[in-house]
C-alpha cells in the first residue's frame, strides 16, 4: 500500500465515527460498507495491521499539516494582499449594486411615464377622430348652406338663357332642399340663411315664369314657329321642375297658359290647312250616279269613250298607282296649300286625307313626348294634358271627315283611307305614342260604314240593272263586269296589308250579284254557242284582272277559275258537236253499254261504224279548220282564244283514241272499218299547225 492510498484509508477511518448512536445502531451496515470499500479490501489482503496503519496515518497526517502550516507562513503576504483585493472588489460591486438599484428604479419610473403617455396618446386620437368627423359634418354642412356672392350675383343679374343661371339655379335648389331638411332639426343655422334664399327662390321664380310665359306668347304670333319655342323650353326644362317643387301655383298658371295657347294654336292652324288644303281636291269627282251598273251612255261619267281623260284625274273603280299612297307616299312632305295651288295641281281625296293626317300625327308625337319630358308626366297624366291641349282640334278633324265621308262616292279612297289609317297607328305604336289611339277607333268608325254602304251601293245597283235598257250588248267583255273585276282587285290588293273579314264579306255579296247579272246578260243572247263565248270572255276577263292587280290567290280568283274552266268545257263540247257529234255521241252511248256489261247490246251500233269512220277520215282535216277559225272570230283575246283551241283539240283527240278503243271490242274488232282508221298521230301532227305548243 503506497503513501496515497494509506491517505485516503486514514481518512475513511476518520469518517467512520463510533460515538455516534445511529452509527452504534447501524454497525453491521457500516462494517460492511468499510469492507466493500477497495482500500479497507487491498489493506486486508495485504494483511497489514490495521493498528499500525492507523498510526502511520496519523503520522502522514501530521506532516501533511505541518508543510500547509509552512506553506501557508510562506504565502501570508500574497493572502493578505488578497484579502485587500477582495475587500475593494467587494466595495466596487457594493457601488455598482447601489448604482443598479438606482438605474432600476430610474426605469420603474421611465415605465410608468411611457405608459400614462400612451394613455394621453390614445385618448388624443380619440379627440382626432371625433374632431376630423365633426369637422366634416359641419363643414359640409356650412358649405350646404352658405350662399356664395357669386350666385346671388348670377341669379339676379345673369339671363335665364345663359348657362351659368341654370348652374345657379341648380344649386339654389339643392340648397332650398337643404335648408328644409335641416328646418325640421331646428339647425340654428338655418335661420340665419333662409331669408337669404327665400329671396333669392322668389327672383328666380320671377325671371323664370316671366321666362317662359314670355315663350308662350310667342306661339300666338302669326306664323310663328312655336317648334323652336319648345326647343328652348326642352333645353330648360329645370325651370319647370324648379317652379313645381318651389312655387306649384306659378307651375300650375305656367302649364293653363301653355294648354290654353296651344290648344287655341293648334285648332287655328289645322283649320286653316284643312279649308285650304280641300280646296285642291279634283273638281270632278264620283257622285251618287257613279255606281257599278250605272249605262255609260246616260251621262257623261268615268268611263265614257267620247270624253277626253282629264289630266290626273282619279277613277272610280280602278287602283292604278294610288295603291302608293300606302307604300314610299305614306310618309313623304306634306301637301303645302300655296304651293300647290301655284303649280296648279290637283289631288285625289286620299291624298289630301294622308297630308291632313300625317300632319296630325306628327304634331301629335312631337306634343305628345313634349308634354311628358317638359311637364314631367305619366302617361295617364299626360293623355288628360294631350286631350285638353289638342281634344278641340281633334273634334275638328272628326267632323271634317264625317262631313266629307257623308259626301264621297269613292269607295276605294275610303278604302285607301281606311288603311292610312291602320298604318298611320302602327307608326305612332313604333313611336310608343298611343295618345290617339281613341281618335284612330272613332276615325274607322267613321269611314268604314260609309265604306260599307258605298259597295252596297254598288251591289244594289248590279241587282236593280235591266239588261234589256242596257244598249250594244256583245259577245266581247261587258263594261260592267270590267269594273266590278277593277274594283274587287283593288279593295283586294289593298286588303292585303291588313286582311279584314268584312271585306271579304261584301265582296262576297258583290261577286255573287255579279255573277247573276253576267247570267242575265248571257241569256239575251239566243244561241247558247253565243251565251258560252259571253261568259268565257267575261270570266276570263276578271280572272285576268284579279290575278293581275293582286299578289296573293283570292276566293274571288278561285270561284271564276272554276266558271271559266266549266264554262270552257260546255264551249268545247259546243263546237265539237256540229263536226263531231255523231262519234261524240256513238263513243257515249257504248261506252255506258259497256259500264253496264252488256256488250251484246254493241250490234244494235254496228251500222253507224262504217259512216262514222268514212265520214271522220273524210272530213276531220276540215273541220279542225273551221273549229280554229271560228274560235279565233269569237276569242279576240289570242291568249284566251289559244287555250280554247287547244283545249278543243285536246277534247277531240281524247273522243277519237275513245272511239278507236271500242274497235278492241266484239263486233267492231272484226269490221273491215277498222282499217280505215285514221293514225292519232297524223291527227296531232295537223293540229300543231294551229296550235304550235300543242
Amino acid at each position: 500500500m503506497n503513501e496515497a492510498e494509506a491517505l485516503d484509508f486514514a481518512i475513511n477511518l476518520e469518517n467512520f465515527d463510533l460515538s455516534s448512536e445511529d452509527a452504534l445502531d447501524n454497525v453491521d451496515e457500516h462494517i460492511q460498507e468499510n469492507l466493500e470499500d477497495d482500500l479497507v479490501k487491498k489493506a486486508l489482503e495485504s494483511g497489514v495491521d490495521l493498528r499500525e496503519y492507523a498510526k502511520q496515518i496519523e503520522q502522514d497526517l501530521q506532516a501533511v499539516e505541518n508543510t500547509s502550516i509552512a506553506d501557508y507562513v510562506t504565502e501570508s503576504v500574497n493572502i493578505a494582499r488578497l484579502h485587500t483585493r477582495i475587500g475593494e472588489c467587494d466595495g466596487i460591486l457594493e457601488r455598482m449594486e447601489s448604482m443598479l438599484h438606482g438605474f432600476q428604479h430610474d426605469l420603474s419610473s421611465i415605465s410608468a411615464e411611457i405608459q400614462c403617455l400612451q394613455e394621453q396618446s390614445v385618448l388624443m386620437n380619440i379627440k382626432l377622430k371625433n374632431r376630423q368627423a365633426v369637422k366634416s359634418e359641419l363643414s359640409q354642412l356650412v358649405d350646404e348652406m352658405a350662399v356664395p356672392e357669386l350666385m346671388i350675383n348670377q341669379i339676379l343679374d345673369c339671363p335665364v338663357t345663359e348657362r351659368a343661371f341654370l348652374e345657379q339655379l341648380h344649386e339654389l335648389n339643392h340648397k332650398i332642399n337643404f335648408i328644409k331638411q335641416h328646418s325640421y332639426n331646428e339647425t340654428a343655422a338655418c335661420r340665419d340663411v333662409q331669408d337669404v334664399t327665400e329671396k333669392l327662390k322668389f327672383k328666380a321664380i320671377a325671371k323664370i315664369r316671366e321666362f317662359l310665359l314670355t315663350k308662350i306668347y310667342s306661339f300666338r304670333k302669326p306664323m310663328s314657329n312655336y317648334q323652336l319655342g319648345q326647343d328652348a323650353m326642352l333645353k330648360n326644362r329645370f325651370f319647370y321642375e324648379f317652379l313645381l317643387s318651389n312655387e306649384r301655383h306659378v307651375a300650375r298658371e305656367v302649364r293653363d297658359e301653355y294648354v290654353d295657347t296651344l290648344s287655341k294654336v293648334y285648332l287655328s292652324y289645322f283649320k286653316t290647312y284643312v279649308n285650304r288644303i280641300m280646296k285642291l281636291q279634283f273638281e270632278e269627282s264620283a257622285g251618287r250616279e257613279d255606281l257599278m251598273a250605272t249605262e255609260d251612255s246616260s251621262r257623261r261619267g268615268f268611263f265614257s269613250s267620247s270624253k277626253p281623260a282629264m289630266r290626273n284625274r282619279s277613277t272610280v273603280f280602278t287602283l292604278g298607282k294610288r295603291n302608293e299612297i300606302l307604300k314610299e307616299k305614306l310618309e313623304s312632305p306634306i301637301i303645302v296649300p300655296h304651293a300647290a295651288q301655284k303649280s296648279e295641281s290637283k289631288h285625289s281625296f286620299e291624298s289630301l286625307f294622308r297630308s291632313q293626317h300625317y300632319a296630325l300625327l306628327d304634331t301629335c308625337c312631337r306634343e305628345y313626348l313634349f308634354l311628358c319630358d317638359f311637364f314631367m308626366l305619366s302617361s295617364s297624366a299626360a293623355q288628360d294634358l294631350f286631350n285638353a291641349i289638342l281634344g278641340k282640334t281633334l273634334a275638328l278633324f272628326l267632323k271634317h271627315v264625317d262631313t266629307h265621308c257623308s259626301e264621297c262616292h269613292d269607295a276605294i279612297a275610303l278604302f285607301l283611307c281606311i288603311h292610312i289609317v291602320y298604318k298611320y297607328r302602327v307608326i305612332m305604336n313604333s313611336r310608343d305614342v298611343t295618345s290617339l289611339d281613341n281618335y284612330w277607333d272613332t276615325m274607322i268608325a267613321i269611314l268604314w260604314p260609309r265604306f260599307e254602304h258605298l259597295v252596297k251601293m254598288h251591289t244594289r245597283s248590279v241587282v236593280d240593272c235591266n239588261v234589256h235598257n242596257l244598249s250594244s250588248i256583245d259577245i266581247r267583255p261587258h263594261y260592267i263586269t270590267r269594273r266590278y273585276a277593277e274594283f274587287s282587285a283593288a279593295v283586294v290588293r289593298i286588303n292585303e296589308n291588313y286582311p279584314n273579314p268584312k271585306v271579304e264579306q261584301v265582296l262576297s255579296e258583290l261577286q255573287t250579284e255579279v255573277q247573276n247579272f253576267i247570267l242575265r246578260l248571257a241569256a239575251c243572247f239566243s244561241d247558247r254557242k253565243d251565251q258560252l263565248v259571253f261568259l268565257i270572255n267575261n270570266y276570263d276577263m276578271m280572272l285576268s284582272v284579279l290575278m293581275e292587280k293582286t299578289t296573293e290567290d283570292s276566293k274571288e280568283s278561285e270561284s271564276f277559275q272554276q266558271l271559266l274552266n266549266s264554262r270552257t268545257q260546255e264551249y268545247v263540247e259546243e263546237i265539237l258537236a256540229p263536226h263531231f257529234g255523231g262519234m261524240m255521241a256513238f263513243v257515249k252511248d257504248c261506252e255506258v253499254v259497256l259500264e253496264s256489261g252488256q256488250t251484246d247490246r254493241l250490234k244494235v251500233f254496228e251500222q253507224k261504224v262504217v259512216p262514222l269512220v268514212q265520214g271522220f277520215a273524210a272530213g276531220w282535216r276540215t273541220s279542225v279548220d273551221l273549229i280554229s277559225r271560228e274560235v279565233t272570230r269569237s276569242f279576240t283575246n289570242f291568249k284566251v282564244g289559244s287555250t280554247i283551241v287547244q283545249a278543243a283539240f285536246t277534247h277531240l283527240i281524247q273522243y277519237y283514241h275513245r272511239f278507236q278503243k271500242l274497235f278492241t271490242q266484239h263486233p267492231f274488232k272484226t269490221m273491215p272499218a277498222k282499217s280505215d282508221l285514221v293514225n292519232m298521230h297524223l291527227i296531232m301532227v295537223e293540229m300543231k299547225k294551229y296550235k304550235p305548243n300543242f
